[in-house]
């Protein structure tokens, strides 16, 4: 039998779990959860406990693997902002290519808020370099209008050559992102939204070596 070489397991991984980003970001979009503010976020609360500053914080009583499914199961009773849904959609990810036995034992005390995560959900930021299928970039609107401060910017996931989901706009080109952001300028702005450089990723090695322990 051939053996395949712990460096072309360790691409098949990240390629598969780059994929697995992908399926979970199409899933969220899906899902029915909702775009809100903060101060308007809500989960179910049999897995969440909701925090004043509008995060949710898993229960103690609560499985985190069955939690983070809750969110796309029961879509209609969560409601968060875009930072949140691709912290979301990274966890539903390692869930999805690690299993929940891995899962649950790195993740105990889960809470979602903007881009807060657990330490073991390790990620990468990179600036300068192009995005890859399954990396999350940001999309800037320097010149928001201060009466929806909650549309400065666009969190959203690579899903393909020029697609990409973000959570409140749904699965659009960067071209659409950024006329929908430039919609909620301030009067008489004159820079338009853009596409930064800044690109971040799970740090796929280091998920490899914990599937391979």
């Amino acid at each position: 039998m051939t053996m395949v070489p712990m460096s072309m397991k360790a691409v098949q991984f990240e390629r598969l779990t780059r994929e697995s980003v992908v399926r979970s970001a199409l899933a969220l979009n899906q899902s029915g959860a909702q775009f809100e503010v903060f101060e308007k976020s809500r989960c179910n609360e049999h897995y969440w406990s909701r925090t004043m500053n509008g995060g949710f914080l898993l229960k103690p009583s609560a499985i985190p693997s069955v939690a983070i499914r809750d969110i796309y199961y029961s879509g209609p009773l969560y409601a968060f902002e875009c930072a949140t849904a691709i912290i979301i959609v990274l966890y539903k990810a390692i869930l999805d290519s690690m299993g929940e036995r891995i899962f649950d034992k790195l993740f105990t005390a889960i809470f979602l808020r903007d881009w807060h995560y657990d330490a073991d959900l390790r990620l990468k930021i990179f600036q300068w370099q192009a995005a890859k299928l399954g990396d999350v970039v940001y999309f800037r609107n320097p010149e928001v209008n201060p009466v929806t401060p909650q549309w400065q910017g666009e969190n959203a996931v690579l899903l393909s050559n020029d697609l990409y989901y973000g959570h409140g706009m749904g699965v659009l080109t960067a071209a659409e992102i950024i006329n929908k952001l430039n919609m909620s300028r301030k009067p008489g702005s004159v820079e338009s939204a853009y596409l930064t450089e800044t690109v971040v990723q799970l740090d796929y090695s280091y998920f490899f070596q914990l599937a391979n322990e």
